[in-house]
């Protein structure tokens, strides 16, 4: 169950996962997104199906899986990639912006971890793996409230690793640094229009590696981290960063 899988990094969770053979349920608002990617799955040979669910409405969360649970019997993966970001300093922070990024990429991730817990519990076992941010562990200017949310999320996977080891759970996170998405290229058009290769290739430099990640890239680590190969890996945060945390000084 991948919680934002019709865009981003989520989209390419989903797609590796399909590819992979699991049997992938993609919880999205966009409906028309997750389900282009459902129908990629399809065409090579996977199963995958789209809920449209808000993920920071704890009552759709609920019910979006407990129709999966009525299909599928249990669920053995939990990603949680939804999330929503916002550029500006604690003064460019006003409440709506705030209550915004706190509902989506906190309140979304406690959600679909406290809606999923029981039944990995009940059927003795499971992995979750959320989507933090390098954010959550370094200082980055103008991203107060989306910094905010990451650090939440790399203390709740920590907290439920370790609450949950003796009942046979995982708990991990992945910390991406710049990734190329969509929403890059969507915030580059409608801040920089006109100098979008420039400021491209600067927001590309501040990665000590000299580029931005793929979203495959974070999606092979997702692999890995959900698969029985990790099965000793719990209560970790894995940097996926270019060396941006440990190379930038």
């Amino acid at each position: 169950m991948i919680t934002g899988g019709g865009s981003g990094i989520g989209r390419a969770i989903s797609a590796l996962f399909g590819e992979k053979g699991a049997r992938v349920h993609i919880l999205e608002l966009n409906a028309d997104a997750a389900g282009s990617v459902v129908d990629d799955i399809a065409k090579g040979g996977g199963y995958a199906q789209a809920h449209t669910c808000n993920v920071a409405d704890q009552q759709q969360v609920k019910d979006t899986i407990n129709n999966i649970l009525a299909a599928e019997k249990k669920i053995d993966i939990l990603v949680c990639s939804a999330g929503v970001s916002h550029v500006g300093n604690l003064e460019q922070t006003p409440e709506a912006d705030f209550d915004r990024i706190f509902s989506v990429n906190v309140k979304g991730v406690y959600n679909a971890m406290y809606a999923t817990i029981g039944t990995m519990v009940a059927q003795g076992g499971g992995t979750i793996l959320n989507m933090a941010s390098v954010a959550a562990s370094v200082g980055i200017a103008d991203r107060f409230p989306y910094s905010m949310s990451k650090g939440a999320v790399l203390t709740m996977t920590l907290s439920v690793a370790k609450d949950y080891i003796g009942k046979n759970i995982r708990c991990n996170c992945i910390s991406p640094a710049r990734v190329h998405t969509p929403f890059v290229d969507g915030f580059l058009a409608k801040n920089y229009p006109g100098r979008e290769k420039e400021m491209f290739a600067k927001l590309s430099a501040t990665q000590p590696i000299g580029r931005m990640a793929k979203p495959e890239e974070i999606a092979a680590l997702a692999l890995y981290l959900c698969s029985d190969e990790a099965g000793f890996i719990t209560g970790c945060d894995y940097p996926i960063d270019g060396g941006f945390i440990r190379l930038n000084n």
